[in-house]
Formats: C-alpha cells, sequence, structure tokens
C-alpha cells in the first residue's frame, strides 16, 4: 500500500516504527460503543463516516507526551537544567510521570476513585505508535490500580488510535496534534485543568512550533463565532492576561541567570500558581504603564527609571512571603500610587540595594535554586519587608490627610509653580501639554458644577432652618 499524501503543510511528527508495530500487534477490539468521534481533522462534519475504532491496548506500551500543556513549565525547566528529555527512553517516561503525579494530586484522587467504581469511560486518543494526546492521567492512575489490585480490567486502556503512515490521510502534524490536545482541555469536562502559568508557558510552545495564536482561539467555541473585530480584540486580551505576563517572567528569570527555569516560578500544583499572579499584577498595573509615555508622564517616572523599578518589582516578587502583611501581587497593584508619591518612592527606591548572594554562597547550595532564593531572602527580607511597608504607609497617610480642598489647593499650587513655563517645555512635548491641558478643564469644569450643586444644597438646608 502506498503513503497518502498528508492533508497539510505542518511540520510532521517522527514516528518510532518499533512502537507503532507493537501498538498494531497488541491492539484488541474493545467492547462496546466500538466506535466514536473525536476532534481530529473534520471527522466530526462526516457524522458516521467519521467514526473510528475503539482499541483496547495494555497500558504499559502507551507513552507520556512531554509536550503535555499541563507539565509545559516542568518539562521545560528540566530540559534546560539536565538536557533533552527522550520520551522514547523508560528513564524519560518515568521523570515524566512523576510530573503528572505532583501537579494534581486533588484531582488525581478523585479520578482514581471514578476508574475504580465506574472503570474508564471515555476512551484516550494515541498516536499510532502509542503516545497519549489525551489520557495521560488515567494511564497514570491504571497503572496505580492494577499494582494495588491486579486486577485484569486495569491492565488496559480504551484508545482511539490516529494513523500512521500508510493510513488515509496519514499521520497528524506536530500542530493537528497540538489541536487535538487544545479542544481536549477546552471541553473541561471534569479533567484537569491547566494552570494559568502552565496555559500561558503552553501556549507560547505552540506559537513556536507554528501554531498560532488565533489559530488555537479559534478552536476554542467561546471564540469561534465571534465577529472579526471582536476576536482581533480577544486575542489581544489573551496576549494581556497570559502571554505577556509570561514574557515578564522570562526577564525575571533571565536577570538571575535563570533562563526558562520555570520550576523556581512555580512548583506544581502544590504550589498553585507559584509567583504567576504576582507577575500577572506586574504586567496589568506597572510594566503596562512604565512602557507607555503618556503614563509614566503622569505617574512621574523617567524613561531611565523604567528599568531600576522592574529590578525593584522582581526583587519584591523574589522575597514572596512578606509575613502576613501583604502578598507580592497585592503589592504590585500598589506601586503606581507608591511612585506618584515622592516620599513613598524614595522608600522604594532603597531596595535597589538588596545585597546578592556571593560565588562561595551560591556555590554553597549546588544548584538548588529554592535553597538560592531562600539565603538570598535570608539576607534581604529587612531591606525589602521595611521598605515596602514605610512605602505603603506613607501613602496611605496622605490618603488620610488629604481631602478634596487640600487637593485642591495642591493643584492650583503646582499650576502656579514657576516651573510651569510653557516656553521651557521642548517643542515636541508640546502636543501632550495641549493635550494635558484639555483633560485638566474638563476635570475643572466637571468638579466646579459638582461642588456648584453641593454649595446650593447648603443655601437650601439653610432656608429649612
Amino acid at each position: 500500500m502506498t503513503t497518502k499524501k498528508q492533508i497539510t503543510t505542518d511540520a510532521e511528527r517522527k514516528i518510532i516504527d518499533d512502537f507503532a508495530k507493537e501498538i498494531q500487534t497488541k491492539a484488541e477490539d474493545g467492547s462496546h460503543p466500538t466506535k466514536t468521534v473525536i476532534d481530529f481533522r473534520n471527522d466530526r462534519q462526516r457524522g458516521e463516516a467519521g467514526e473510528r475504532p475503539i482499541k483496547l491496548v495494555p497500558t504499559n506500551i502507551l507513552r507520556y507526551r512531554k509536550d503535555n500543556g499541563r507539565i509545559a513549565a516542568d518539562v521545560l525547566s528540566y530540559e534546560k537544567l539536565y538536557g533533552w528529555l527522550d520520551e522514547t527512553k523508560p528513564e524519560s517516561q518515568e521523570i515524566l510521570r512523576k510530573f503528572l503525579k505532583e501537579i494534581d494530586k486533588e484531582n488525581n484522587e478523585k479520578l482514581k476513585n471514578s476508574l475504580k467504581h465506574q472503570g474508564q469511560l471515555e476512551p484516550s486518543i494515541i498516536t499510532c505508535d502509542g503516545f497519549l494526546i489525551n489520557g495521560n492521567r488515567r494511564k497514570l492512575i491504571l497503572e496505580e490500580l492494577f499494582n494495588e489490585t491486579h486486577d485484569k480490567k486495569f491492565e488496559t486502556m480504551k484508545v482511539v488510535i490516529l494513523p500512521g503512515k500508510n493510513d488515509v490521510g496519514g499521520p497528524p502534524t506536530i500542530i493537528e496534534i497540538d489541536e487535538i490536545e487544545q479542544r481536549y482541555q477546552l471541553q473541561k469536562d471534569g479533567k484537569s485543568e491547566y494552570t494559568n502559568f502552565n496555559w500561558a508557558v503552553s501556549t507560547q510552545r505552540k506559537i513556536n512550533e507554528g501554531y498560532s495564536l488565533e489559530r488555537q482561539l479559534k478552536d476554542d467555541s467561546y471564540y469561534a463565532n465571534l465577529h472579526p473585530k471582536e476576536f482581533v480584540k480577544k486575542v489581544q486580551e489573551f496576549k494581556e492576561n497570559f502571554l505577556y505576563p509570561l514574557e515578564c517572567i522570562d526577564r525575571y528569570l533571565e536577570s538571575l541567570g535563570r533562563d526558562k527555569l520555570y520550576n523556581s516560578i512555580a512548583e506544581g500544583r502544590s504550589d498553585k500558581e507559584g509567583r504567576w499572579y504576582a507577575f500577572f499584577d506586574y504586567y496589568q498595573n506597572v510594566y503596562k504603564k512604565l512602557k507607555d509615555e503618556k503614563n509614566r508622564s503622569k505617574i512621574g517616572i523617567e524613561e531611565d527609571e523604567v528599568g531600576e523599578i522592574e529590578d525593584i518589582a522582581f526583587k519584591i516578587i523574589r522575597q514572596k512571603d512578606f509575613k502576613g502583611f501583604a502578598k507580592p501581587h497585592m503589592i504590585m497593584r500598589k506601586i503606581p500610587a507608591i511612585l506618584m508619591n515622592s516620599e513613598a518612592k524614595k522608600e522604594l527606591l532603597k531596595i535597589s540595594k538588596a545585597i546578592e548572594l556571593n560565588d562561595n554562597e551560591v556555590e554553597d547550595c549546588k544548584g538548588d535554586l529554592k535553597l538560592i532564593d531562600n539565603r538570598w531572602v535570608n539576607k534581604n527580607s529587612t531591606l525589602i519587608i521595611g521598605r515596602v511597608k514605610e512605602a505603603i504607609r506613607r501613602v496611605e497617610y496622605e490618603k488620610e490627610t488629604e481631602n478634596p480642598l487640600t487637593l485642591l489647593y495642591g493643584a492650583l499650587n503646582k499650576l502656579n509653580h514657576g516651573n510651569m513655563i510653557p516656553e521651557a517645555l521642548p517643542i515636541n512635548k508640546a502636543k501632550e501639554a495641549v493635550e494635558i491641558t484639555k483633560e485638566i478643564q474638563m476635570r475643572a469644569n466637571e468638579l466646579e458644577k459638582k461642588f456648584f450643586n453641593r454649595s446650593k444644597l447648603k443655601d437650601l438646608k439653610e432656608k429649612k432652618w
């Protein structure tokens, strides 16, 4: 039989022939139902013609994929530290098994109870050479149950086998495999959901492989039928919520010489989202403002200060534990207000003096990133926690002491300041100044009306008396 033409031009995935032969030899017909339709190519549109057989395959010849989105951060970190994870090797499979076991213990236990009492209800999806696209945790739990009970019903898995080299349509490309995983994850029907962190890492990995963000989102029914303008808006929103915070994480790791070592950000499900929300709030509340010239002007930050402020924010995030005072992600939300208060800003800038570890101390940690961070925190926590507390205290004190009248006098004083000389402003900034003065006029007119209406209320009350 001749090999069928590939239906897409995306990068092909290498098939391990020996593994494929073993799957073909040991796969048996499953029990009722014997066929099902899966989210692959145009199978769903073809109705009954798109049905694929359900097979029973020994669980021990099925293999985990390292590109599983749930463990994306763990895999990238491992490969950065120890080199390529060859998923064809038994030792690599054991590493992937440990990642899956640790990342979601609570849902693993729920799945275990379900498989124990009801068996496997839905078939998993595998490549022709036995790599799991959908069903990694089911393999993990079924193997555990078999080892505990030796019951043969836990020795096999129901699977749908995707086409191989000589099958109609040809084997799936790398992107088609990503699409299947994406579609089944987006259904979220009781399966383990990705953390926001792993979702961001996995999405970026797929983009790097050529599976564009737009293409990924169109596989989600929530996005698929949106008006084109609304879809563009949602794509940008996704970038703002996932990919741009991930870029901040990448810069943080690079600043520590830990490029792609994501396991120093979060330590699996037991660590929930790790420091993800701190970086999310840093991007949303600080970095977006710092990179925009107009917003920088409002906060009173010069372009050459941006790097120092980011470094300070990263040090606050690295500190992580503020002894119950506040969580780093909440501190990120307060940074703009701190920067607008001159005294509070001075306190925050003192954090830039945080001490780095010397070579001997780092060497003594033997590459243990958690230990390195703990030692760094021990050296710097007094400085960082103290300055953050004082900066926030000064902002809150200003809030308490400033009322509308004192704020108006303050604004008037600034407008009458000796440095408010239009001729002193560079010509290229004059247009921006015009826009700001218009905003001031609009706000002043709005406040004038409100204060006037309030003064009329006072007159009415005095008349009643």
